[in-house]
């Protein structure tokens, strides 16, 4: 038995019982018949001429129906006459490569054969403009050469800055298409510009560029489509603003004010720019943002599938597993480091043998005298928080609250033989 494993032994992990949280809930029945609905009434492709090659944006996040969605773009552009393709719109994700962002989408299930459009990926990029303050601005080539733009992204409060400009359309316009040169350059002067070179930027590539329009999708807590906005280019600053204030209001959250331990099963690119969805946790690798519950420590315990090894936030837990280190792939995360100047997110917490040592870690360093009224809390990940897992400590909180419901009595976490729960 080694130190770690003397140290640890002892430190009981407690029961838990799973809990229900609920939050507000409007969705769209079928987004995807909304947004044909809704390209047809706006007429928005009535510009577009038999012949024109118009790109599409495809992000890297994992947005539900996407593929769908892409698919009923790529559609009307042809019945319009056009030619549609894809253009990978995730800056320096993907390695900075235009292989590995080709491999994200691919493994989001963006595929040319279920999309019914090529792709298209490449990180050379046009310097189209640049903004009042002389910062250059840049637009992926293909999508210069195209006859017309089509972006497409989810709206949410930003992981790293507020603004009224965040994760949204104009990011994907000057970061997701501005590919690695675009984001290193609204990245440059850290997160505290980003509120002012977003909208900056963004609006040099509107003013030169062909943008036909932009579909914002709006989701609910539950990770459902709840609203869809198709702007034409021209409407995209005046309305996304607004927009951005819905989708904040919707977020989800954890209904407790300071915890002692969360333990999030799996981070990924997918989920969030930086693994997780730093609001909910309260966790931040920029000092441009604040708020959320007060988290004493917290414990990381395997990447997505479709993250490729990107382990971008890993360094604001304190502690992780070897599987988790074994599958951090540097070469895949660091560019995005690199990129945004933000090194918190990338650094290497603890890390611990096996789940049960990360989550025992977690409980002997969180400073409380007595360890067996813990309060914790165990997710999934940052988007499916309607079911959580917490330690008994926390049940008189969940009986107050009107957001909360505990289903069933108290269990053990079920590990396996080696420490890992299954």
């Amino acid at each position: 038995m080694s130190a770690i494993d003397r140290l640890l032994d002892g430190i009981a992990v407690p029961a838990v019982v799973r809990v229900r949280q609920t939050f507000e809930r409007p969705r769209l029945e079928d987004p995807v018949a909304e947004l044909a609905a809704q390209l047809k009434a706006k007429g928005t492709l009535t510009g577009v001429k038999r012949g024109h090659r118009i790109a599409i944006t495809a992000g890297s996040r994992g947005i539900t129906a996407l593929p769908e969605m892409l698919r009923t773009l790529a559609a009307a552009v042809r019945e319009a006459g056009a030619e549609p393709f894809l253009v990978p719109a995730m800056g320096s994700h993907g390695g900075a490569t235009a292989e590995g962002q080709r491999n994200m989408l691919i493994g989001m299930g963006i595929t040319e054969d279920a999309v019914g459009a090529p792709i298209r990926a490449t990180m050379e990029t046009v310097e189209i403009g640049r903004t009042a303050a002389g910062n250059p601005v840049y637009l992926d080539k293909y999508a210069h050469e195209a006859d017309g733009i089509l972006v497409i992204n989810r709206l949410k409060p930003h992981v790293s800055f507020r603004g009224p400009y965040e994760s949204g359309l104009a990011k994907m316009i000057v970061i997701g298409l501005g590919k690695q040169k675009g984001a290193d350059t609204c990245h440059e002067l850290g997160a505290g510009m980003m509120a002012e070179n977003i909208p900056a930027m963004a609006a040099v590539t509107l003013a030169k560029a062909n943008i036909i329009a932009g579909v914002a999708i709006i989701e609910n807590a539950y990770h459902e489509t709840s609203r869809l906005a198709v702007l034409a280019g021209s409407e995209i600053m005046a309305g996304e603003p607004a927009l951005l204030e819905e989708a904040r209001r919707l977020c989800p959250r954890l209904y407790f004010d300071s915890l002692d331990v969360l333990v999030i099963d799996e981070i990924g690119k997918d989920i969030s720019g930086t693994g997780f969805d730093t609001n909910i946790v309260g966790r931040y690798h920029t000092p441009n943002i604040s708020g959320g519950p007060r988290i004493a420590r917290m414990a990381v315990l395997d990447l997505t599938e479709r993250t490729h090894g990107n382990a971008n936030g890993l360094g604001l837990a304190d502690f992780t597993t070897r599987r988790v280190f074994d599958k951090f792939d540097f070469a895949n995360t660091y560019p995005n480091s690199l990129t945004t100047t933000a090194t918190a997110s990338v650094k290497i917490p603890m890390v611990l043998g096996s789940d049960r040592q990360a989550i025992q870690a977690a409980i002997k360093t969180c400073n409380i005298a007595d360890k067996g009224t813990v309060r914790l809390v165990r997710i999934k990940n940052t988007v499916a928080l309607d079911e959580i897992e917490v330690s008994e400590s926390l049940l008189g909180e969940v009986a107050a609250s009107r957001y909360m419901t505990a289903a069933g009595g108290p269990y053990a976490l079920p590990f396996d033989v080696a420490g890992n729960l299954r």
